[in-house]
């Protein structure tokens, strides 16, 4: 930390500025704190007054290329009026900029106006119409503003607790700062309105200042709040990320289960290329700002932040616009030569503006950044397979993703940002869990369009990735519909075979009680567990145990159970047996012996006798499929007491969740869906990222190769590669630097 350099001249009290807005030298403010916020005045008025200047440069040159491309007329006559009324006035734009900025300053001990109340009744009376200028000039500028205030977050929240002890309130929230993003876009609009700039003149105008000026903007809140720290303000504030442990609670709102959070946390269940149900922003700041202390804390030792060919004392530190500008000018090239590496695009960078004279570094903010984003693309290279057919995309995105993370510090820890979405979507295609051949070739096409679209960008505009992303969106979600589409059809099937597997038990229970005990000769027995079973499930399906049809089959079963027992005939119950064996598939001849021998009539000679039984072994029966299969324990006598727990796991997840399986002694996994379950009968089904059935365990095997480690429960917080890729770096961080904070 150091002191602010030596104060320039104070503001001139002459200049321009907006109507009776207040100057800092008149307000209402105790001495120290009018020469604290003189300074902090001055020190903000250094670091903007050359990105203005830059803007307004870049916006004249702007308006001067569309005025020479432009074909028609009255599009040629506007930009030609912007840039005379640009000409005219731009000597005052910076000061009546700054003026605002001073009033906003001076304003700080002014109780900021109460919310309205709701009105009790909605009145139509006085609506009116709004310009769509208007409201699309606004948005612009609240979305500049809200990017800016993620970017920023941690140092805006340090220096809103100073403002606060300088105003004697609570802290300022990113909104009421003087110098945060949305007074900053206020201002400049204010500045604006006198040129009489047209609407798109102003957008152009709008988004220059944010290249040009706010691309700094997380360095200007670090200089003023070292120059408020040297005034005495909070000197010792600093901020601690607070990781919460979660709690086990009963199922709540969200889906969560008190058995799942136990077990380690939310399962994923995102299909490919999806955002998890109910994601929201992850503490971006906080992550942040921890990765930034332990990368400092590693610096000494790896000699991160000396200069190349001498002291960092005598090397010229980069801004970030110039690093930007470096980038662009390096992009031909790459693009010709193909992706390199961070570490090597950092040593061209520093190469290209040394060029002969004295060394050139990169600021702490800006060289964090390099290291962090190269640190995770070597932890994602072990999520990755190299034999993907999007595997070179991920090295593509290296210089765009670069340009990103210098603006926007956060972005790639945000799982809502669409430069991460776009990450973790390309990352997942070549992730090492997806099998060759389960990528759908659909979206081998769009994920390489994506990746070109924000690798030709050449002004570092953020919007880039959003447009690419929403590009990208719609064929994702026709891959997501086809695999949910592919995954209900199995669903429904395994359904079904539920349903006639629970029938078939209880045809066989009902069979195994009516003939307890009964002395009964052995082929009879033998038809009744096969043949007349099958008829009890196959009634039990369509008719149900309500049914009269169902009682109607259960008297038939006793009365067959008398009748083998005493050898009597019964003419009407051979009828009625060979006509319900008709409906389940057997032959009449076939269907007329089994009646036969089932209602009494014992006519049937030895020959006839073994013919019926080698019918009845080489016969299918309904669900022999589920049949052939060993059912498993209810009572779980069998698992051990690590299969049970893991056993209870599986019958809390959610629908949908994902788990990861050893396929192989070289360590490759495969990663299937956990469609469908059934705890009645056990069983399960597993499909891949395409909603195809791969396999139909029970759930007692499944929960054996949980206990073994030979599968594991895909958590949200680590089913992407990304996610695991930060995981494995902030861990190997930690180690490095010895510390023992607590892990999330």
């Amino acid at each position: 930390m150091h002191a602010p350099s030596a104060d320039p001249a104070p503001p001139d009290p002459s200049r321009p500025g907006p109507p009776g807005a207040q100057r800092l030298a008149t307000a209402p403010l105790p001495a120290r704190v009018r020469r604290v916020l003189e300074r902090t005045l001055r020190t903000a008025e250094a670091e903007l007054d050359r990105g203005l200047i830059r803007t307004l440069d870049v916006f004249e040159r702007d308006l001067l290329r569309l005025t020479e491309l432009a074909r028609a007329p009255a599009a040629q006559s506007a930009h030609a009026a912007a840039l005379r009324e640009l000409r005219l006035d731009r000597a005052g734009l910076i000061p009546r900029f700054l003026r605002a900025l001073e009033a906003g300053l001076a304003a700080i001990r002014t109780p900021p106006p109460a919310p309205a109340a709701a009105p009790r009744e909605v009145s139509f009376r006085n609506l009116s119409l709004v310009e769509v200028e208007e409201t699309d000039e606004v948005t612009v500028l609240r979305e500049i503003a809200a990017r800016q205030e993620r970017r920023a977050a941690l140092p805006l929240h340090l220096l809103g607790h100073r403002f606060g002890v300088l105003a004697g309130q609570p802290a300022f929230d990113a909104a009421r700062l003087p110098l945060g993003p949305h007074a900053l876009c206020r201002d400049l609009r204010e500045a604006v309105a006198p040129l009489g700039l047209g609407h798109e003149a102003r957008l152009l105008l709008y988004r220059g200042f944010e290249r040009e000026v706010m691309s700094g903007y997380p360095q200007l809140l670090e200089r003023v709040n070292e120059q408020l720290i040297a005034d005495g303000i909070l000197p010792a504030l600093t901020f601690v990320p607070i990781r919460a442990r979660p709690t086990p609670r009963p199922r709540d709102a969200e889906g969560d289960r008190p058995q799942e959070r136990a077990a380690g946390g939310r399962a994923h269940t995102a299909w490919f290329g999806q955002p998890a149900a109910g994601a929201v922003a992850d503490g971006a700041a906080g992550a942040l700002a921890l990765l930034r202390q332990l990368l400092a804390a590693r610096r000494p030792a790896a000699g991160a932040g000396a200069a190349p060919g001498g002291g960092a004392g005598a090397a010229r530190m980069l801004t970030t616009p110039e690093l930007l500008d470096a980038l662009r000018a390096l992009q031909p090239r790459r693009e010709a030569t193909g992706a390199a590496g961070i570490g090597e695009l950092r040593r061209d960078i520093l190469a290209q503006a040394a060029d002969g004279g004295a060394p050139a570094a990169l600021s702490p903010e800006d060289g964090d950044t390099f290291a962090l984003l190269e640190l995770l693309y070597a932890w994602l290279e072990r999520e990755l397979r190299r034999d993907a057919p999007t595997a070179d995309l991920i090295r593509r995105l290296q210089l765009p993703l670069l340009r990103m993370s210098l603006q926007d510090r956060a972005a790639l820890l945000r799982a809502d940002h669409p430069a991460r979405r776009l990450l973790d979507t390309v990352a997942e295609s070549a992730a090492r869990w997806l099998p060759p051949g389960e990528l759908d070739p659909h979206l081998i096409g769009p994920l390489q369009r994506a990746v070109a679209e924000v690798g030709a960008e050449r002004d570092q505009d953020p919007a880039v990735f959003e447009r690419a992303q929403a590009r990208l969106h719609a064929d994702l979600q026709a891959q997501a519909r086809r695999a949910a589409a592919a995954e209900r059809r199995h669903v429904e099937a395994a359904r079904g075979k539920e349903k006639l597997e629970i029938a078939r038990r209880r045809a066989e229970a009902v069979v195994a009680a009516q003939t307890e005990g009964q002395r009964l000769p052995p082929l009879v027995r033998t038809l009744l567990s096969q043949a007349w079973s099958d008829v009890l499930t196959l009634t039990l399906l369509r008719q149900g145990e309500d049914s009269a049809t169902w009682r109607a089959q259960l008297a038939a079963t006793r009365r067959i159970v008398a009748r083998g027992a005493t050898g009597a005939a019964d003419e009407a119950l051979a009828a009625d047996v060979e006509a319900a064996l008709g409906q389940v598939g057997y032959h009449d001849e076939e269907a007329r012996a089994i009646a036969a021998l089932l209602a009494g009539r014992d006519d049937a000679d030895a020959a006839a006798r073994t013919e019926i039984a080698l019918a009845l072994a080489a016969r299918a029966r309904l669900g022999e499929e589920r049949a052939v299969q060993a059912p498993p324990t209810e009572s779980g006598a069998d698992l051990t007491p690590e299969e049970r727990t893991q056993y209870e796991r599986l019958l809390a997840l959610p629908a949908g969740a994902w788990i990861d399986f050893d396929v192989g002694p070289d360590g490759a996994v495969a990663r299937r869906r956990l469609s469908w379950f059934s705890p009645e009968t056990g069983h399960a089904l597993l499909v891949n990222q395409r909603g195809q059935r791969v396999a139909e365990p029970t759930l007692h095997a499944l929960a054996r190769q949980l206990a073994r480690g030979e599968a594991r429960v895909v958590e949200a917080s680590r089913g992407l590669p990304v996610d695991r890729a930060w995981e494995a770096a902030l861990k190997a961080l930690r180690e490095q630097s010895g510390d023992e904070a607590p892990r999330a």
